[in-house]
């Protein structure tokens, strides 16, 4: 795990002056990574760093002569049109390009001039998917969701037996796999509505969101390889927001025997800024279980996973009608939770991931599951809010809601902060429900 060091120095200053504001989610001590063009442009992607309300372009920030060493290797390669070979690098050349890059955007560094070339104002940017996703892994890693969902099915008996023992998972779609600002239609299938005999078909009526957090990988692994739980956060490049929409009255019908299908593969949406593990350093806790838990198997279980496996990082969701943004009404807050109440760390979710010899790549996507907090205004999806539809929420406009509606958009937000240390944030993962295609 990354250690302290002088890039998460809270007195920092950059010379782009508007990553210095209190309130920014990009100051110096971030510094996320994304693909972008300038808006409206037939442009190629190309790999920037976020810096206040600017982008940095790596390449050219590298081809101007900002960047020596492995900082410049790492930086070239950054600069295409995914980060697929940033993330192949690993842990040492990550580190030597942020430390790079650190020390260029500081206030008192003679590289202003070279540099303020290379900088697009964000508001000007458009982004793509930041990796060329091999493979897409949904995780279920939050006790407290699961425990929601299961008391509607089960209200005796609402966690099954596995789910304190393995980090359960399984594969999703990759793409449909978007990025903020994706727009989708309602989906279409089959549901079994109460007490009737056969299936109907048509739009999805019990439309969700997911408050995720989406992980990618690093430089992966042989097959057959397991990667130890002690070594798996040098395989992990970094951390963003995801969406994993989900139409609950479709999962309902189709899940059982193999589980979602057309309930989860229509859309999933990513925030554009990854922002890395050493960035989040500052914001480690400590992992543990209840006493009374099963404590992880040897293999799911290291001391230093103990003493910093958790992320206090705060997640929020935002949700507006189309008539609300027609009345220029802001988004209303439906939930503040955090990650630190997730019942399986990263580490864990690589060290079972590879266990039986599975071999991760770099730009694979790990979805963390929908996160729940503790109490039900911590509950990261409409299903437990609404108490699977039973207790609608009003909104400002007057209008309610148990499910999404067409017109529909949800803003999940993240960031970190604690006293004396800089506070940073992931932007924003925005997605719009539009109306169903129909045959």
């Amino acid at each position: 795990m990354y250690e302290l060091n002088e890039t998460h120095d809270a007195g920092l200053r950059s010379w782009v002056e508007s990553a210095n504001a209190p309130d920014t989610d990009f100051p110096l001590q971030n510094l996320p990574f994304a693909v972008y063009r300038r808006q409206g442009s037939h442009e190629p992607l190309r790999g920037g760093v976020a810096i206040g309300d600017q982008i940095l372009d790596l390449n050219a920030a590298a081809t101007a002569g900002a960047f020596e060493g492995e900082a410049a290797v790492a930086a070239r390669v950054a600069g295409g049109e995914t980060l697929n070979a940033l993330m192949a690098l690993g842990p040492r050349a990550w580190s030597a390009l942020r430390l790079a890059l650190s020390r260029a955007l500081r206030e008192g560094f003679d590289t202003q001039k070279t540099l303020s070339a290379c900088l697009l104002p964000q508001a000007q940017a458009e982004y793509g998917v930041p990796a060329s996703i091999g493979d897409y892994t949904d995780f279920y890693t939050s006790v407290h969701h699961a425990t929601n969902i299961g008391r509607q099915f089960r209200p005796d008996n609402p966690l099954l037996p596995n789910y304190k023992w393995v980090p359960i998972g399984y594969h999703g779609r990759v793409s449909s796999i978007g990025v903020s600002g994706q727009a989708f239609p309602r989906p279409m299938g089959q549901t079994l509505p109460p007490g009737a005999l056969q299936p109907e078909f048509g739009p999805c009526k019990r439309l969700d969101y997911e408050l995720e957090i989406g992980i990618f990988v690093g430089p992966g692994n042989v097959a057959g390889e397991p990667i130890p739980i002690a070594e798996a956060e040098a395989h992990v490049f970094g951390v963003c927001l995801l969406n994993d929409w989900s139409a609950r009255d479709i999962q309902a019908w189709e899940y059982q025997p193999l589980g979602p299908f057309l309930s989860k593969n229509f859309a999933t949406t990513l925030s554009p800024w990854i922002v890395t593990l050493e960035a989040l350093a500052p914001f480690r806790m400590p992992f543990s279980r209840p006493a009374d838990d099963p404590q992880p198997l040897p293999y799911l279980d290291a001391s230093s996973d103990r003493a910093r496996g958790a992320l206090d990082l705060q997640l929020e969701v935002h949700l507006q009608s189309q008539n609300m943004r027609e009345q220029g009404l802001a988004p209303k807050r439906l939930t503040h939770t955090s990650y630190r109440h997730a019942y399986w760390t990263i580490s864990q979710l690589v060290a079972h991931h590879t266990i039986n010899g599975c071999n991760l790549k770099p730009g694979d996507l790990f979805g963390s599951g929908t996160l729940s907090g503790p109490t039900l205004d911590q509950a990261g999806a409409l299903i437990e809010l609404t108490k699977g539809g039973k207790e609608p929420i009003v909104m400002p406009d007057g209008q309610m809601r148990t499910y999404l509606e067409d017109g529909d958009t949800v803003i999940l937000k993240g960031w970190c902060e604690r006293p004396g240390v800089r506070r940073i944030g992931f932007g924003e993962c925005r997605g719009t429900v539009l109306q169903p295609k129909t045959l």
